[in-house]
């Protein structure tokens, strides 16, 4: 949404968002389900079962065609292999190990040379992320690769669990679906083509507790997704206030690590458990986890690889390496070897989990990480990558110094112009409400040991 459609939109009355917000869901809708989703759900409910031979045998026919399409009809990589056919070089292309590695700067600065030659973006759905640098990755999905992705969805994120999309649901995230000088409710829009209640995570506080839970009680919500760090600190409050949450039968966090206190945060104030998944716009990899906590990968998405820190070797079985991810969904936009961010340990395909299901595992995930502002009347405020949306800004960091202070250090690209400082601002106050915002250009962002950085930091406690 462009910055003057959103101010239209936060100028409307609660039910004009409403209504807004539910024609953008019947848009989502026609794009992510059709006639087909059922037997897509069967069919994934059936592969659950499958062996390492049957898996093997699967993902590496879907390999070997998304390694020609990409070799042959994406602009990058057809380039990349015509280079190096000039200077003498007759690997194959066949072999996932004789492709490069693949970093997100790369997709970053020129997404359209991902693009299939036999793809239109017209035709495509778009998605964006921002990862951990603050700069959005414009993305494309097909049709096809939308409609099996959310039938994975749906199964392993939904039915696992006794719910469905075709339920009341609540989502907990960070869309500044409410404006931040908003302190009366509603705090939320009702999506009724998607069945979704749309919480902003950035009005949860202790006065706006019964609120919500009023909301999300009176809608009959059954499930919540949600960020790890939104989830908990909404049970928190719940149980500090000895308000539970009977309807929600399951909380299925995203984008965050799920940490044991926060786990046990949530189960306090919702009266139910809660469940982790790991994934990405990227869509390269996924995964969810059964009700016998363990965190079972996707195997349909992509090929998933745990290499050393220092090169493309794979790690000792049982160790922890960097995940380095082959989408096998998308063929608009194939990514092969894309170095996704993330550490992670693999489990071998045969370990077989009480739940029954014969899905690989992974465990300790690492990243994802960022921390949470706190505006001056207590609203903890998360999910902040939009505000560098669309902007000439190579990286960027978040820092609140106090309630009083929010500093933002960028590092710009050449078209960078003073007004786009104002937009900044102007984004951080949407969300944070009357704070005093300090933006400094930066040749680069200071980097952790890891080579990391946090695209948002608090540097207080609260």
């Amino acid at each position: 949404m462009t910055d003057l459609k959103l101010k239209i939109y936060h100028h409307l009355p609660p039910w004009g968002r409403n209504l807004a917000a539910s024609y953008r869901g019947r848009q989502l809708n026609s794009w992510r389900y059709g006639p087909e989703t059922e037997r897509l759900i069967d069919e994934a409910r059936e592969r659950e079962n499958w062996n390492s031979s049957q898996w093997k045998s699967r993902s590496e026919e879907r390999l070997a065609r998304m390694l020609h399409q990409a070799a042959t009809r994406v602009p990058f990589y057809r380039a990349g292999w015509e280079e190096r056919r000039r200077r003498g070089d007759r690997s194959s292309w066949e072999d996932l190990n004789n492709w490069p590695l693949l970093d997100k700067e790369s997709v970053r600065e020129n997404p359209l040379a991902f693009v299939s030659d036999d793809c239109h973006t017209r035709d495509l759905y778009r998605e964006r992320t921002s990862g951990t640098t603050g700069k959005a990755i414009d993305l494309w999905w097909s049709r096809d690769a939308v409609r099996r992705w959310f039938a994975l969805y749906e199964l392993r994120n939904r039915l696992w669990h006794n719910v469905s999309r075709h339920q009341p649901w609540a989502i907990l995230g960070g869309q500044p679906v409410i404006p931040a000088t908003v302190t009366k409710p509603p705090f939320w829009v009702w999506n009724s083509a998607m069945n979704q209640l749309y919480l902003s995570s950035h009005h949860v506080s202790p006065r706006n507790l019964s609120a919500f839970a009023d909301a999300i009680e009176s809608y009959g919500v059954t499930h919540m997704i949600a960020y790890s760090s939104s989830a908990a600190a909404l049970a928190r409050e719940a149980a500090d206030q000895g308000r539970t949450l009977h309807n929600i039968k399951v909380v299925i966090t995203n984008a965050e690590p799920l940490f044991p206190w926060q786990r046990e945060t949530i189960r306090q104030g919702f009266g139910c458990e809660t469940r982790e998944t790991y994934g990405m716009a990227e869509i390269v990899t996924a995964a969810s986890e059964c009700e016998h906590g363990r965190l079972h990968l996707w195997p349909e998405v992509g090929v998933t690889e745990a290499l050393k820190d220092d090169g493309a070797c794979p790690v000792e079985p049982g160790q922890a390496g960097r995940l380095v991810c082959t989408g096998l969904l998308n063929d608009a936009m194939p990514l092969i070897r894309y170095v996704v961010g993330d550490r992670g340990r693999l489990s071998a395909q045969d370990d077989h989990c009480a739940c029954g299901r014969r899905l690989p595992a992974i465990s300790a995930i690492e990243g994802r990480t960022n921390d949470m502002l706190l505006a001056k009347d207590g609203r903890r405020v998360y999910w902040l990558n939009p505000v560098f949306y669309g902007l000439p800004v190579r990286e960027a960091q978040i820092i609140q110094e106090s309630t009083d202070l929010i500093r933002v250090l960028y590092v710009p690209a050449p078209e960078f112009k003073s007004e786009n400082e104002k937009t900044i601002k102007e984004r951080l106050q949407m969300r944070m409400g009357d704070i005093p915002v300090s933006v400094e250009a930066v040749a680069s962002i200071p980097r952790a040991p890891n080579g990391k950085f946090k695209a948002v930091v608090c540097n207080f406690d609260h």
